[in-house]
């Protein structure tokens, strides 16, 4: 049974997974660890658990999901996937950091592999379906484990909310179509674990969400 563990980092509050199971394989999905203090937290947690990286992959690539790249990179010498039409946000990393002020000066690892829709992520005993859920960003994916009842949604949906589309690459009608295409087709007792605030299910923001209880 696959595990996954949250923490919440950086000054946009995001939501950094680790997903891993009996075998003691994980995955490190959107590092958003910005300092040494929650590098440390991230490195702490697989430590104690005695946990293997085996690949990174970003849902998509907003600064805050991104900022903690090359420190998991560097750390555990791992692989990292990403959705292609994702490289123009990105390259836009280091400026985007400037525009908020935000002192870092080294720029994220280029992807060693790209991801595409109905890909099977495949760890230890775990395999998760990516889903192309953009709308929020150009090209972000969702992954969906139908073993273990969860998919991690990125910035696609939240609790009571969905993603912001008026950043590049953003529109709210393919955010819609995303939602309702890949996500509401999903069993109802769905657990949805979003790039930012508490876990919610798939039943509770079909009967809930301002956003989209008419869909």
């Amino acid at each position: 049974m696959a595990k996954v563990h949250s923490f919440t980092f950086n000054p946009f509050q995001e939501n950094t997974y680790i997903v891993y199971d009996d075998t003691k394989n994980c995955i490190i999905f959107d590092p958003g660890n910005i300092n040494v203090k929650e590098d440390k937290i991230i490195s702490s947690f697989i430590e104690s658990e005695q946990l293997n990286v085996v690949q990174l992959i970003n849902t998509h690539c907003h600064l805050d999901h991104v900022f903690g790249n090359s420190f998991v990179i560097e750390k555990y010498k791992v692989p990292f996937g990403m959705h292609r039409g994702e490289l123009p946000v990105l390259n836009s990393f280091l400026p985007t950091c400037q525009l908020y002020g935000i002192p870092i000066k080294v720029a994220s690892p280029n992807p060693t592999s790209y991801i595409e829709h109905q890909d099977v992520i495949e760890f230890g005993n775990t395999k998760l379906v990516a889903l192309l859920t953009s709308g929020h960003s150009p090209a972000s994916l969702s992954f969906y484990s139908e073993k273990d009842g969860f998919i991690l949604s990125g910035d696609i949906l939240f609790r009571d909310s969905i993603g912001r589309t008026d950043l590049p690459g953003g529109n709210f009608d393919t955010l819609i179509n995303s939602i309702q295409t890949h996500l509401f087709s999903l069993p109802d007792d769905t657990k949805v674990y979003s790039g930012h605030g508490p876990t919610t299910t798939i039943g509770y923001e079909k009967r809930n969400n301002p956003f989209l209880k008419e869909l």
